[in-house]
């Protein structure tokens, strides 16, 4: 019969010390695990690619002028932003025009002239903002893999607070009321819309603080100005950036070449200091008080004709530059 081999060997040795002998026997354990019954443990088949994890995406390794977007997801956020614009507008006010009941042949006069139809068809960009902004964040964030604002620059860089960022607003304005009343004010196709009903000139107050602002910083200086910058360097970027927000705000001032030449200003000064700080937040400041300003005139000026019916005389430019010096001197 065959034995099992022991799962040990002897080994034998003597050790002589006259007069004695001693012999030891010593067991040493075998080198053969096989013979222990020891269950074999299987290794990983995996291979050590598959094992290590994926690496994280930095998010710190982007600045505000070295975005992750390039120039056709900059250049495709802002076609889409008057895309959004004509699809809300045409479905919303066609829409209300069939509620109405107003036939195709009238429709036309309707929407230029009807002051309902022009109430809805300002509003209807309030939807036509939140698809831009929507879009400029899957831009920006890579669909939630980076923050929004701190991708775009969302904080006050060099040399710039709250009260200088409003106080720079306050100067544009009152260099821009100096070129119109050099130029002249003719009427306007956005005045016409606001005088033709108290509504009207309302969702024009509220669109024009609330969401135009913030939705036109994301898109020329946060969005595609980084684009441009990344791409062609700082002055080509500015130069561009500058046209183009300019150049959209033509249609509804023409023909008043003094708002134009002051929307123009508007778009250098804030395309300059984006350039210069790197930063989003003083253009955003300064665009919200530029319009907020105007916005709150357009409110309370049903009231200011009733403390005043004739007509007042503009507010004296040395008056309001002394308020704006207070104003730098007391947070200096």
């Amino acid at each position: 019969m065959m034995r099992t081999a022991p799962a040990f060997i002897l080994l034998q040795s003597e050790i002589r010390i006259p007069p004695l002998r001693i012999r030891l026997t010593v067991v040493a354990a075998s080198l053969t695990l096989a013979c222990v019954g020891t269950p074999q443990i299987p290794f990983p088949e995996r291979r050590f690619e598959e094992m290590t994890p994926p690496p994280r995406e930095r998010v710190n390794e982007y600045t505000p002028d070295e975005p992750p977007w390039g120039i056709l997801g900059a250049v495709g956020v802002w076609c889409m932003s008057f895309v959004f614009m004509l699809i809300t507008q045409t479905a919303l006010v066609i829409g209300y025009l069939i509620y109405r009941g107003v036939e195709l042949v009238a429709m036309r006069d309707a929407i230029l002239k009807d002051p309902r139809t022009i109430f809805v068809a300002i509003v209807s960009l309030l939807p036509a903002h939140l698809f831009t902004l929507g879009l400029a964040w899957l831009l920006v964030t890579g669909a939630g893999k980076r923050p929004f604002l701190r991708a775009l620059g969302w904080d006050w860089g060099r040399g710039f607070t709250l009260w200088r960022s409003g106080g720079l607003a306050v100067a544009l304005l009152l260099v821009g009321a100096g070129i119109i009343k050099l130029t002249g004010s003719p009427d306007n196709e956005l005045e016409r819309l606001i005088e033709s009903s108290r509504a009207a000139a309302l969702a024009t107050a509220f669109l024009a603080t609330v969401t135009a602002p913030f939705v036109e910083e994301v898109v020329y200086r946060g969005v595609l100005y980084s684009a441009l910058r990344r791409a062609a360097g700082k002055g080509l970027a500015v130069f561009i950036v500058v046209l183009l927000f300019a150049g959209i705000h033509v249609p509804q001032y023409w023909p008043s070449f003094g708002v134009i030449g002051t929307i123009l200003l508007l778009s250098l000064v804030l395309t300059l200091i984006r350039a210069r700080t790197e930063r989003l937040l003083p253009c955003f400041v300064v665009h919200l008080v530029f319009n907020g300003i105007q916005s709150a005139l357009i409110v309370l000026d049903p009231y200011i004709e009733q403390l005043s019916p004739e007509k007042a005389p503009p507010p004296s430019p040395g008056a309001l530059l002394h308020v704006l010096l207070q104003l730098f001197t007391s947070h200096l």
